[in-house]
């Protein structure tokens, strides 16, 4: 029988812990999965967890939140130990890059410039940021914004780097006209009946709703997602009460289904 050594637990707290226990995995030896993962296979994963913490955020389960933020944090050892074998960077190195870009955006933190409220602070991040890049003058304010980010994201992404330079309402009255301006535009094009035309006026009418919740400090994403929450839970309820009768959905007409979801919303 073969004496097969083990090898020693990693006996270091926190961060330095992580990095080691990540290292032996990836270390000749170690895990076959995770010696076999690239860049491309790593991305579903990092995308899963990401939306995973998202859900758990949106909770009060402080232990599911704890797991979830480390299974992202994961995400990103793992990709520092592939930059690390490579002989490119390490985790300390990525962090060293964030403080430092942290401090260099933080002047009235840890500097001497003053800032009179969170919109200065955020146009002086982007300034901030225009020089680090170096940027070409025909540079967009609104370059930079990820192409795969969720539709309602995105859209919310893209106006608020255009807010930072000056291109946005005065207060919330100019958003909210626009949706009724959007409104008008997609009612008549329904009625001229151009399937491209309604899908053009749609896209308006969904921009500046979401145009709306960012200026009001909502966030679209967040907004739609409890909306579509509350109508799956009150559908259900629908379901129950139908078959509490004895009956199917099919059977009933728009009007008594209409009615029990008005009975259901009055008890919440």
């Amino acid at each position: 029988m073969t004496d097969q050594t083990k090898t020693p637990l990693p006996t270091g707290k926190g961060i330095d812990r992580l990095l080691e226990v990540m290292r032996r995995l990836r270390a000749p030896g170690g895990c076959p999965w995770d010696r076999e993962q690239t860049y491309k296979t790593l991305k579903p994963c990092l995308l899963e967890e990401t939306y995973e913490l998202l859900e758990a955020m949106e909770g009060d389960n402080l232990t599911l939140h704890r797991e979830e933020l480390g299974d992202v944090l994961l995400q990103v050892v793992f990709q520092c130990q592939m930059r690390a074998e490579e002989g490119h960077f390490d985790f300390n190195e990525v962090a060293d890059v964030l403080a430092d870009k942290l401090i260099r955006r933080h002047p009235h933190v840890f500097g001497d410039v003053q800032v009179d409220g969170t919109g200065q602070v955020l146009r002086n991040w982007e300034a901030i940021k225009q020089k680090e890049k170096d940027k070409a003058p025909d540079r967009s304010a609104i370059d930079g914004v990820p192409a795969a980010l969720p539709a309602l994201l995105k859209a919310q992404r893209v106006q608020a780097k255009a807010s930072r330079v000056g291109f946005d309402w005065k207060d919330a009255s100019g958003a909210v006209s626009k949706i009724d301006e959007e409104l008008a535009e997609l009612k008549a094009a329904i009625a001229e009946g151009d399937k491209a035309h309604i899908e053009e006026e749609m896209g308006d009418l969904l921009f500046a709703a979401v145009n709306t919740c960012r200026f009001l400090g909502i966030d679209a994403e967040s907004a739609l997602g409890a909306t579509t929450q509350k109508f799956s839970r009150r559908f259900r309820a629908v379901e129950k009460a139908v078959r509490d009768q004895g009956r199917e959905m099919k059977t009933c007409t728009l009007e008594e289904l209409d009615a029990i979801w008005d009975q259901v919303k009055a008890a919440e």
